[in-house]
């Protein structure tokens, strides 16, 4: 028997990655079972298990994938701000926020993690923590922390800068949610993006400082 290479096995297994989040977001974690995902990517069940202990293993490696694409791409590090705030005013960096978060969003297996999470948010505890904790609350606080050096810049006028932080974010989850709904329907998502440049150049004339 010929011996499998590390590489091979590495190929196999994001295979398996793919297929899964294919098919998770399609029907939900439950409705698929591991022979629907051997089936899509070629190969015997068993082979499966050289990779993955269970089918629970591999949606949780799902949500360690869109961890780190938050994490990483989404949000910039909060101890940046003070760098990040030097060369922006209010506008250009609420508006750059919302084009970076959008081009991760954008990116074809997030989207359809997206789907899992919203699929899944209400039978998996760890569903719910990543959208709570990871993408709600690190986002308020991250707002929150940028929104306190503009006040004390008078960058942005005086305010109560959690309160200022969930004014504007929270909309932004509302439109995030319709936007993945549209693209999951193959639906043109420029409207909506122009309903989003709206609410936040709104929410930049209310609170810069003149």
């Amino acid at each position: 028997m010929r011996v499998i290479t590390a590489n091979e096995r590495t190929g196999t297994k994001q295979k398996i990655l793919e297929a899964s989040i294919e098919l998770f977001s399609l029907h939900g974690y439950s409705a698929v079972s591991v022979r629907e995902i051997t089936k899509l990517v070629g190969i015997k069940e068993s082979a499966l298990y050289n990779h993955f202990k269970t089918k629970d293993e591999i949606l949780e490696t799902i949500y360690s994938i869109f961890q780190f694409e938050i994490s990483s791409k989404a949000l910039p590090p909060i101890d940046r701000l003070e760098e990040l705030l030097q060369d922006n005013n209010v506008e250009s960096f609420l508006l750059q926020g919302f084009h970076r978060f959008k081009q991760s969003v954008d990116e074809a297996n997030t989207v359809k993690i997206w789907r899992i999470l919203n699929i899944e948010q209400f039978r998996d505890v760890r569903a719910r923590k990543l959208i709570v904790e990871d993408v709600y609350q690190k986002t308020i606080d991250f707002l929150e922390a940028a929104f306190t050096i503009m006040i004390s810049k008078r960058m942005m006028k005086q305010g109560e800068p959690r309160l200022l932080a969930t004014q504007y974010q929270y909309p932004l989850f509302a439109f995030m949610t319709e936007y993945l709904l549209l693209s999951c329907d193959q639906i043109d998502t420029k409207p909506l993006e122009h309903r989003v440049e709206q609410h936040i150049r709104y929410f930049i004339a209310a609170v810069k400082v003149n």
